[in-house]
């Protein structure tokens, strides 16, 4: 597989064309369009403009008002599609019908108007209950809370420290003048409310005691009657407001039919949002527009039939070299390769003029997986998982390719499983064990297992680690040759072959010629375009940074060892746990609760490690990196599927 060659597009059409071209394009699925170049000093240059993004607004806007009301059902009850129910498929007239829509957008503000409604009860609820409570010290008052002062008697609401008796203070506030009276109230933690009456000529005498009781007034006049009798309209009015809200979930959940219509609604306004962005990137004038993008080359005949039907100037050239760090990147993959894309995409893509890592990448990648997590039914879980979201939900894009990679990395478990006898680990053994003491079933057949065969592991996960470095040499070898750079194809690569070679010849006892001469070649394309002393400087530094270097990336497959046993003996020590009363019931809680949290584990472990050999240490011998995807005005939807 390769990278997809681009095309560099110009394009004039007319203006009255505008809107169903853009729309011809978008159904292609196969133009990306960039801003214009620079354009040559010419006044009739200088007519076009970009046109108004008008339509953009009205498409955001109707956009976020189907996303708030698919929001507002969800909060209410009203549920999606399950994982593993698929998108349904609907035709391009569905999907573009404006009756649909405007009665999709009329159904919509219906329903943000009831969630506004229900945000509106909430708050005044919240309300309501505050003053709820700002009553409960006053229930036990038989006496209006909005009882006025007079011209000979002042009346207050308020209340003082707890600390004090309230009986010490109502009778220092009698005998103060023997014109004031309290009436108490409910008393709380550090508060003792009450009701004062006094009369106008004994009001300084009952400051005075006011003061030292620390006595803080409470303006009540906003209140009618008792508080037991305000307290009564409060309870209603938060009934009516229950009944109200339950009124309206009643009427959200009338609406949920019209979930799916919103959800198609919602995917039509989001093609129309990608071309009234487009937009941004179209200089127009009242008579012509223009428009600059990249096309694959495999697909121009296809864009020629969409263009077909228009008026229209098309210009399509192979990108200078100058240009490759602008030109998007596609890759062209198969079934295999194709999974490995959400790898690169995490790492970075590569460079147009750089190579496609997905079929250099694959087999390493599914094999070091499966070495790593080594088991059957780990296996099996991955690829049923992976065969029943696939074929159920039919997922695209990234998650299609997730799920992919899941059942290829399942086959390879599953592989790796049997070649070690791992079946949840030694679940079957142990669960024989349980059912009869006496078996003789041990173990499953293996060539080799974790746990007795670890160094034999290590150095076969060291001997892939090389096999896997010296690809990458190859590679880096083989691109430096048709790039015309053959010195450093021959002192970097093919020098430390022969050094590889020559030392596993001399450890053999074979000939040791091998390696002097792949040492003499060390020595010589070290510093062969150094000068004076750098020759010597460049020498020690080669030998030290590859030397370091090679065995620090070997070492580093050593994790395909760790993790393999790793797994096998969790898996292991829980099963042994399990069998241990030896109640099989007991046996399968605990295993298979075991054996989940492994699973689980290792599936995120042995893809993080994985992931860290393919971008370290293998792409770090050949991979160019810094490419920018290829993203097409396309009909890109969430909730259907549209049939072409």
């Amino acid at each position: 597989m390769a990278i997809v060659k681009m095309k560099h597009m110009r394009l004039f059409g007319m203006a009255a064309d505008r809107e169903k071209l853009l729309h011809v394009l978008q159904e292609a699925g196969c133009v990306e369009l960039s801003k214009p170049s620079e354009t040559p000093p010419d006044d009739q240059w200088d007519t076009l403009v970009h046109p108004s993004d008008s339509g953009l607004s009205e498409a955001r806007s109707n956009a976020a008002i189907l996303t708030e009301a698919l929001g507002t059902l969800k909060r209410n009850g009203v549920k999606g599609r399950s994982m593993f129910q698929p998108r349904p498929f609907v035709s391009k007239n569905e999907l573009y019908d404006d009756q649909t829509k405007a009665a999709a957008i009329e159904t919509a503000q219906k329903i943000c108007g009831i969630d506004k409604r229900i945000m509106s009860i909430q708050l005044e609820g919240n309300r309501l209950r505050e003053r709820r409570q700002q009553l409960t010290p006053w229930l036990d008052l038989d006496i209006a809370l909005d009882t006025p002062s007079t011209k000979t008697t002042l009346v207050m609401f308020g209340s003082i420290s707890s600390q004090f008796p309230p009986e010490v203070f109502s009778a220092e506030l009698e005998t103060s003048s023997g014109l004031a009276q309290v009436v108490f109230g409910k008393r709380d933690s550090d508060r003792q409310n009450c009701v004062i009456f006094c009369h106008r000529s004994a009001e300084a005498a009952a400051s005075d005691v006011l003061k030292k009781y620390g006595f803080t007034r409470v303006n009540l006049n906003d209140w009618h009657g008792t508080a037991r009798e305000s307290m009564g309209k409060i309870d209603q009015e938060l009934h009516s407001l229950d009944a109200e809200r339950e009124a309206i979930k009643t009427a959200i959940s009338d609406e949920a039919g019209s979930r799916e219509t919103l959800e198609l609604i919602l995917d039509r306004v989001n093609q129309e949002i990608a071309r009234e962005t487009a937009k941004d990137f179209i200089l127009q004038s009242p008579a012509v527009f223009f428009l600059e993008g990249w096309v694959p080359a495999p697909d121009v005949s296809r864009l020629d039939v969409a263009l077909k039907p228009f008026t229209c100037a098309l210009e399509l050239t192979d990108p200078p070299e100058e240009l490759y760090p602008d030109v998007p990147v596609q890759l062209k993959n198969n079934f295999l390769t194709r999974p490995l894309n959400m790898v690169t995409e995490m790492y970075s893509l590569p460079a147009y003029d750089g190579l496609d890592p997905n079929p250099l990448m694959a087999p390493f990648f599914i094999l070091f997986y499966g070495f790593m997590m080594a088991d059957m039914g780990y296996g099996l879980l991955m690829m049923l998982f992976s065969v029943l979201v696939l074929r159920k939900s039919r997922p695209i894009g990234g998650m299609r390719n997730f799920f992919t990679l899941m059942g290829l990395c399942g086959i390879s478990t599953f592989i790796m499983g049997a070649i070690t006898g791992g079946f949840f680990g030694d679940f079957l053994p142990q669960i024989a064990k349980v059912i009869n003491p006496d078996t003789h079933f041990t173990s499953l057949p293996s060539l080799f297992t974790p746990l007795n065969d670890t160094m034999s592991i290590l150095i076969g996960a060291m001997c892939l680690g090389a096999v896997q470095i010296v690809t990458g040499m190859a590679i880096s070898f083989i691109k430096k040759l048709k790039d015309g750079n053959f010195m450093d194809a021959l002192w970097e690569e093919f020098t430390w072959w022969v050094v590889f070679l020559g030392a596993a010849l001399a450890i053999l006892g074979i000939t040791k010629f091998v390696l002097i001469v792949g040492i003499v070649m060390v020595l010589v394309g070290s510093g062969w375009n150094a000068k004076g002393i750098g020759k010597v400087t460049a020498v020690f530094g080669s030998l030290y940074n590859h030397v370091t270097g090679y065995f620090g990336d070997i070492l580093s497959y050593s994790r395909l060892m760790a993790l393999m046993l790793a797994g096998s003996v969790i898996s292991q020590v829980f099963n042994t746990l399990g069998a241990i009363p030896g109640n099989i019931l007991f046996f399968l809680i605990v295993s298979l609760a075991g054996n989940a949290l492994n699973f689980a584990l290792n599936l995120l472990g042995c893809f993080v490690h994985d992931l860290r050999l393919q971008c370290l240490e293998y792409f770090g011998k050949f991979y160019k990196d810094g490419g920018k995807p290829f993203r097409p005005l396309a009909v890109n939807t969430k909730y259907v599927d549209v049939v072409k």
